[in-house]
């Protein structure tokens, strides 16, 4: 082989082996891209995977609220046919104001009659703000002996403490007194849920109870119903926005 042959074939070699590396740096980048791709896609599988798993824990709070829900209905709904009753019974008797002076003999008994129903309910009603409901009925009680009073200031005053006892129902408030624990007084902040729920919590915020209305009597609540306590009363004070909270509800009873 001559010299000008052999350099020729040196150069195209060359040539050759030059080209075959600059087409291997566009297949190795696209190697790492695809890696890249793979990467990125299996990052995304597992959001997807976390967040599906949030669905579901999500959905099975959800059934839990919306069964808690329908009890609760079914006790309001008991609950709103006793206050439809007796806004019928209000309205009756505030359609015999008017020709009031004329039934004394009849309105000055139903009104004692009315104001000892009033009581005997609050002896057996959850003691929501119970030293003020006492203490109207002992002013109505003074009332029926002033001479300086009407009848009809009389019957507007009795209609007025039913009213106000009504209204107890839709309430939901805080507020402090003392309750009795195993022989001790303790200072409290007050939450009631209308009459659904009565709770009470230690200042410290250490300790919380819950009213049992069939024992008459005051339940030491455990650590887990705590927390929501602590926010139940934040929020009747408007310390916080309203919020769903996990509480100590009866199951409702159906009426007989």
């Amino acid at each position: 082989m001559s010299k000008r042959t052999l350099i020729a074939s040196t150069v195209i070699g060359a040539f050759a082996l030059g080209s075959t590396a600059v087409s291997a740096d566009p297949l190795e980048t696209l190697h790492k891209e695809n890696a890249k791709t793979h990467a990125a896609a299996k990052k995304s599988q597992e959001k997807i995977n976390s967040l599906f798993e949030q669905a579901q824990d999500l959905l099975v709070e959800y059934r839990a609220v919306v069964d808690e829900t329908e009890n609760l209905k079914v006790y309001n709904d008991y609950v709103a046919s006793l206050v439809a009753d007796q806004e019928r019974n209000i309205a009756s008797l505030q359609a015999q104001i008017d020709s009031i002076e004329e039934t004394k003999q009849n309105i000055v008994p139903l009104m004692f009659r009315m104001i000892d129903a009033l009581e005997n309910f609050v002896s057996l009603d959850i003691p929501i703000n119970l030293d003020e409901r006492l203490a109207r009925i002992d002013r109505l009680r003074e009332v029926m002996t002033n001479s300086n009073v009407t009848v009809s200031e009389q019957f507007r005053q009795v209609l007025e403490a039913y009213q106000i006892e009504n209204e107890y129902g839709a309430k939901i408030a805080s507020y402090q007194g003392d309750i009795e624990v195993a022989g001790t007084t303790v200072k409290v902040d007050f939450f009631n849920l209308g009459r659904t729920a009565l709770l009470a919590l230690s200042l410290d915020q250490k300790n919380a109870w819950v009213w049992n209305n069939e024992s008459r009597a005051w339940e030491t609540l455990g650590d887990e119903y705590l927390s929501s306590v602590v926010t139940a009363v934040r929020m009747a004070n408007n310390l916080v926005p309203a919020d769903l909270i996990k509480l100590p509800i009866r199951a409702a009873s159906k009426a007989e």
